[in-house]
């Protein structure tokens, strides 16, 4: 095997790991944030951790995470809006990150 083709299949594994990483970190910013969605529905212990399931689900209806928005937005009725539920989505994302990390 040529230097090159170890450097390819190093890029290839990062790829792949990051990709899974991503994929990982949004499905954990899901669930913390059903947790919060559940929260600001009056949901606490395994209803709130049963909703939060959901809200996972939720993620892999379509690509991006427009479905949860719209799901929790629904949920939650007026005590947020889809702006502040993105806005709580990007904020729980790092978190999310960082506690996949804090597992490995």
């Amino acid at each position: 095997m040529t230097t090159f083709d170890e450097r390819e299949n190093a890029f290839e594994s990062k790829f792949a790991h990051d990709e899974e990483m991503q994929f990982k970190a949004t499905a954990r910013a899901s669930k913390l944030l059903g947790l919060w969605a559940a929260e600001l529905q009056g949901l606490t212990g395994d209803a709130a951790d049963a909703y939060a399931k959901t809200v996972v689900v939720a993620n892999f209806e379509k690509a991006g995470h427009e479905d949860v928005i719209r799901k929790i937005a629904d949920d939650v009725g007026g005590k947020a809006d889809a702006d502040v539920i993105r806005a709580k989505f990007q904020a729980l994302l790092p978190e999310a990150k960082a506690q996949l990390i804090d597992e490995t």
